[in-house]
């Protein structure tokens, strides 16, 4: 049985049945008619000429010729984290209206991974990369910066490196929260961590630290290896709180975190806050909807993911327009939220200072 494969229009296919040039339809197609004095009449022709046809550029070809994809490749810790989804999602969208389209993935924190997902950007070429750098990215990082591919890093940056990158004043708002404690009357503040030597995680960090010694009240801090084995962690924030029961407040500094701890609270039939204040760092719709609400030190997810790609695209500019120097470090502020979970009744504040 024969069957016939339709033809691909091409660029001077169109050309020679409108009786123009290439360099016509091109730069019509590429939104560059009336810089380039085409009529309007001329140019309508064109584009009506390409619906008519179903007309599909063919972007690699275009790609080779300009050496640019018009793709960007977005690096995350986890996607389905929703902090990362939520700034993930909104770049996508203000990538996607500026022309330009997104790939993006996951390192799960695994710098072998990550290695992987970075060589198939390099051999995509995309224009740029927006990351959320695993510890052990350092190579990586590097060996971009010295292609001179434009980059922005974002929630957290690695210290040694000449990048841009836009951040949340982790440390600010551990702060704010923990003074938000002290003065409900809260007076054993724990904090539960990772043992992340992240940039992001270390500012929390220090911020709780610093709150407390300045009313010099001691610290009480858990450090966990954090892994896919939710019970593991779980059972571990549930011991903690048990042979600490002093424990009348505990941060969390990651909002995945404060999930297990809140079953970790159930498990030990913990009232929330009249046995145990909580405070997550990052919010989420569980939050808002327990009970009681949760209170949360909230980060903004649009301000960064703006800030994230006005930057990358602005080092996208062509060649002759002045390109960013030195790079961007941009530290954003993070808002307190408060609810129920954080919030003494008057009676027991009453019954505390006495």
């Amino acid at each position: 049985m024969n069957s016939k494969v339709k033809k691909r229009t091409l660029i001077h296919d169109i050309a020679s049945h409108l009786e123009v040039s290439i360099a016509t339809v091109s730069l019509v197609l590429n939104g560059k008619a009336k810089q380039s004095r085409i009529s309007d009449a001329v140019a309508e022709r064109v584009l009506k000429y390409v619906d008519e046809v179903g007309y599909k550029p063919n972007h690699l070809a275009k790609s080779l010729r300009t050496g640019k994809t018009h793709v960007i490749g977005l690096v995350v810790e986890d996607i389905s984290n929703p902090f990362f989804a939520t700034v993930a999602w909104l770049i996508e969208k203000q990538a996607f209206e500026r022309g330009y389209r997104i790939i993006y993935c996951s390192t799960d924190n695994n710098p072998v991974k990550a290695r992987e997902l970075i060589r198939m950007f390099q051999e995509r070429h995309v224009d740029g990369y927006i990351i959320v750098p695993s510890e052990g990215m350092e190579e990586e990082i590097t060996d971009i910066l010295r292609e001179q591919t434009p980059t922005v890093l974002f929630d957290r940056y690695l210290p040694d490196l000449p990048t841009n990158y836009v951040v949340v004043d982790g440390a600010q708002g551990t702060y704010d929260a923990t003074c938000h404690l002290l003065e409900q009357g809260f007076r054993r503040v724990a904090f539960v961590t990772t043992t992340s030597g992240q940039t992001q995680m270390q500012a929390r960090l220090e911020g709780y630290c610093r709150a407390l010694e300045e009313q010099q009240v001691p610290t009480l801090v858990q450090q966990l290896t954090v892994t896919k084995d939710a019970e593991a962690v779980i059972t571990s924030i549930q011991a903690f709180i048990q042979a600490n029961q002093e424990i009348d407040a505990i941060i969390f500094s990651t909002n995945y975190l404060s999930i297990y701890g809140l079953e970790a609270i159930s498990r030990l039939q913990l009232r929330i806050p009249d046995d145990l204040a909580v405070v997550s760092y990052d919010d989420h719709d569980l939050f808002r909807l327990y009970t009681p609400a949760i209170t949360v030190i909230a980060q903004p997810v649009e301000s960064i993911a703006q800030n994230v790609i006005d930057i990358l695209l602005a080092e996208l500019q062509p060649a002759e327009q002045p390109k960013l120097v030195p790079a961007h470090h941009l530290l954003l502020p993070s808002s307190l939220i408060i609810r129920q979970s954080s919030v003494r009744k008057v009676s027991s504040l009453l019954e505390s200072s006495r």
